[in-house]
């Protein structure tokens, strides 16, 4: 037989997969996703933690103009709790103004009445001052301007001062990265403390980067009680820019300062105001840093020795981590998170092909191996032929050593007989592969291939016989891998049938669906410790602790991953298969509930319960012996029922919440609002807490019907004494709303997403510090 296959050293293209991207089609996928990527702002983290790491090369002092007058710790304690009497802040007022400042500046709220008199006192402060600026908040409506809301400071105080914008807004972490230069309200320019305190009259409703290499504790800041009591010089203030604001924990206006830490609002003003006072920062668009990153790509891409690939994408990114240090020293801010994107981007590619290049061939023979054969996407709309040689490791065995290559060229030049142009694929152990049209006539074909295996293989001066069957997998949609393993496990039943070759029957082997096997996996799972049970914190808003948490059920599969609770906890109350799931929570979530007492102290857990609980009659014996054994008291307990599961069985279900809260357990109706939701329920259920269901409390921002109903319901279930927890509380402005309609306790991302044990340990930790400090 002359036919030989293609064994030489160079892998065909079509053995490998479609051909390779070009490098100008990969720059412009690249550049698609750059413009993407920058567009929608998604390296926003990446770019504050860059931005931090710089400022720490170049930290400076501030200036010394600006001074920061604290209403701090030591002032509440010596002068009373906040919000002071007016008759203070006019005293406080008229001793600053004695030390003649250039100006001063209330970051506080004036925009309510107290007492006459001491509103008249502090308004002839003001006018004896003449030189200040008070508060004054806004907030960005639907067009991203600035909008007048009425927190300005009342008509007596306007008349004799100037307003001050207080507005800005924090991301994730708290922190404010930019501040505007002011706005205007009803024609009138008011600008913001920062512009104020570096007096700078920048345009309206736009915004500057704040310059955080400043240090915030060079800036001099004196508390208001020793300026009050006269123990501060007036040379201190004499000519300088003051601004007087919170700076206590209690008062609760702390934000992150980057590279710095907690920190509060009037200092971020300051810091505002130095940014400033240093100059005009100028914003470099994201996307002329990215259009010099994708120029260092292409010319990358055309140079044709990988080194120098590599050498120019690595150099342009040292370019773009090293080269804003030295624009943002001279306030020149660029953001390179989308140009850093576009280099990672292209290196990533380079180095992906070339190690897939690495890959894909077999070391002794060079034929293209079993990861080109799964890479060829034209092949699967092919059918797979697979080849098994039964006794390849026998032969091999027999062989001189460095002779493999040769019993390799004789089987596969038998295999490429009737087709010269077929790609042959080699795996381990005797396996070779190759693609064919659906359509062959593969019995004739194959029983031909068959029979030149009778013939001994020919390597040096030994006859090695060899033992062949073969399996073909036609096509059934499924991807390449899993069909290649169909084919094997058709070649190998026709091995132990005794035959030449099998077809596979795509049908025979397909599993059931995933939902039907989900509920027999979900026992095994909590068996073999991949069900865990995660910790979501619940504040209480009156004294901003965390004062417990909700256990909430988490599967990881080993295979699919995270599975939503949503879809294994409903499927398993679907088809009462909840009992062993509940137990698992509850054992984990009372046993973790004693720990946490033990150590902090006033800690409750709550979880949830199926409906089913209402109908079990030893649930609460055995719930009984579970606080018992782990030595919890009962109080510390909550458990959640639905509204409709509370009612679902008539007087059933009322009887044993009865039996539930004469264990001491607390009962909490959830998702309120959502189903029955009236003052007759909430007078038959005995439960002790109402949790109000986050579809409403999200909305609270901007719905003014859902931030009545939420207003209303913490009302009524307050005069029924019931406590009121507010699950959805995701942004800071639903918290700040909560605390003003006295809800007892907020849950949600804002104060903490579902954690493990552990994370949750360390959060009550840092707690217990603050409030100890």
């Amino acid at each position: 037989m002359d036919v030989v296959a293609r064994t030489s050293a160079e892998v065909p293209k079509s053995a490998v997969s479609a051909p390779e991207p070009t490098p100008w089609k990969l720059l412009l996928w690249t550049a698609v996703a750059g413009l993407i990527f920058g567009l929608i702002g998604f390296g926003e983290i990446a770019e504050d933690w860059l931005r931090i790491t710089r400022n720490g090369f170049h930290k400076h002092s501030a200036s010394g103009d600006i001074v920061i007058v604290a209403i701090d710790d030591k002032s509440l304690h010596e002068v009373g709790n906040w919000p002071w009497p007016r008759r203070i802040d006019a005293a406080l007022l008229d001793r600053i103004s004695a030390a003649e400042p250039k100006q001063v500046l209330f970051d506080i709220n004036f925009s309510f009445r107290s007492n006459p008199v001491d509103d008249a006192r502090f308004a002839a402060a003001l006018q004896r001052a003449g030189n200040v600026s008070l508060f004054t908040r806004s907030t960005s409506g639907s067009t991203g301007k600035l909008v007048r809301r009425e927190s300005g400071p009342i008509p007596a105080f306007r008349a004799h001062s100037k307003l001050g914008l207080a507005s800005y807004r924090y991301n994730y972490q708290n922190a404010i990265w930019r501040i505007p230069y002011g706005t205007n309200f009803d024609g009138e320019k008011i600008r913001s403390f920062a512009a104020a305190l570096a007096d700078i009259d920048g345009p309206a409703d736009v915004t500057f980067p704040i310059d955080y290499s400043t240090d915030v504790e060079s800036i001099p800041t004196y508390s208001a009680v020793e300026v009050l009591n006269g123990r501060i010089a007036d040379s201190k203030l004499k000519g300088k820019n003051v601004i007087i604001g919170t700076a206590a924990d209690v008062l609760n206006d702390n934000f992150f300062i980057p590279g710095h830490g907690l920190a509060y609002g009037v200092q971020v003003h300051a810091l505002g105001g130095e940014t400033l006072r240093r100059g005009i920062p100028t914003d470099v668009p994201w996307w002329m840093p990215a259009l010099l990153a994708f120029g260092a790509a292409a010319f990358a891409m055309s140079r044709h020795q990988p080194q120098w690939k590599y050498a120019c994408l690595s150099a342009a990114i040292a370019v773009l981590l090293v080269v804003p240090l030295f624009f943002e020293a001279r306030l020149i801010f660029v953001d390179v998170t989308p140009s850093l994107f576009i280099l990672a981007i292209t290196l990533g590619a380079l180095g992906w092909r070339q190690a897939k290049q690495r890959g894909l061939v077999n070391a002794v023979s060079k034929l293209p191996n079993l990861n080109a054969l799964q890479a060829h996407r034209p092949g699967r709309n092919k059918a797979i032929v697979a080849a098994r040689l039964l006794n390849y490791e026998e032969a091999l065995s027999t062989l001189p050593p460095g002779n493999e290559r040769q019993l390799v060229d004789q089987i596969v030049s038998r295999l490429a007989v009737g087709t010269s142009s077929r790609t042959i694929y080699q795996g381990d152990g005797g396996i070779f592969v190759w693609f064919a049209e659906p359509g062959d006539p593969f019995g004739n074909h194959l029983e031909a291939l068959h029979a030149l295996f009778r013939n001994p293989a020919r390597v040096g001066k030994l006859s090695v016989d060899l033992a062949v069957t073969f399996g073909v997998e036609v096509g059934s949609g499924r991807s390449i891998s899993s069909r290649l393993a169909s084919a094997l496990v058709a070649a190998d039943e026709a091995a132990r049938d005794g035959l030449k070759w099998r077809h596979h029957d795509p049908e025979s082997l397909q599993n059931a669906s995933w939902r039907l096997s989900m509920l027999s996996q979900l026992d095994q799972a909590i068996d073999k410790g991949e069900v865990w049970v995660a910790y979501q914190p619940k504040l209480e808003l009156a004294t901003k602790r965390i004062v417990g948490a909700e256990a909430l059920a988490r599967w990881t599969h080993p295979e699919k991953g995270p599975i939503a609770a949503s879809e294994f906890v409903a499927a398993a109350e679907q088809h009462n298969r909840i009992g062993k799931l509940t137990d698992f929570v509850l054992e984990q979530a009372v046993k973790n509930a004693a720990q946490i007492n033990r150590r902090d102290g006033e800690f409750e857990m709550a979880v949830n319960m199926s409906a089913s609980v209402m109908s079990d009659k030893g649930f609460v014996l055995r719930l009984s012996a579970l606080l018992a054994r782990h030595g919890l008291a009962p109080k510390y307990l909550i458990l959640e029922l639905t509204e409709t599961a509370a009612l679902a069985s008539s007087g059933e279900g009322l009887d044993m919440i009865g039996r539930l809260r004469d264990l001491g357990v607390g009962i909490s109706i959830d998702d309120y609002g959502t189903g029955l939701s009236t003052l007759d329920y909430l007078k038959r259920v005995p439960a002790n807490e109402i949790k109000i269901d986050q579809s409403f409390v999200k909305g609270i921002v901007d719905s003014r019907s859902d931030r009545l109903m939420v207003q209303s319901t913490i009302e009524l279930a307050h005069s029924l004494g019931r406590r009121v927890v507010a699950e959805g509380a995701e942004q800071r402005e639903i918290v700040d709303l909560l605390t003003e309609m006295n809800c007892d306790i907020a849950q949600g991302y804002a104060i903490g997403r579902p954690m493990s044990l552990e994370s949750l340990a360390r959060r009550l930790a840092t707690d217990r510090k603050r409030s100890a400090a």
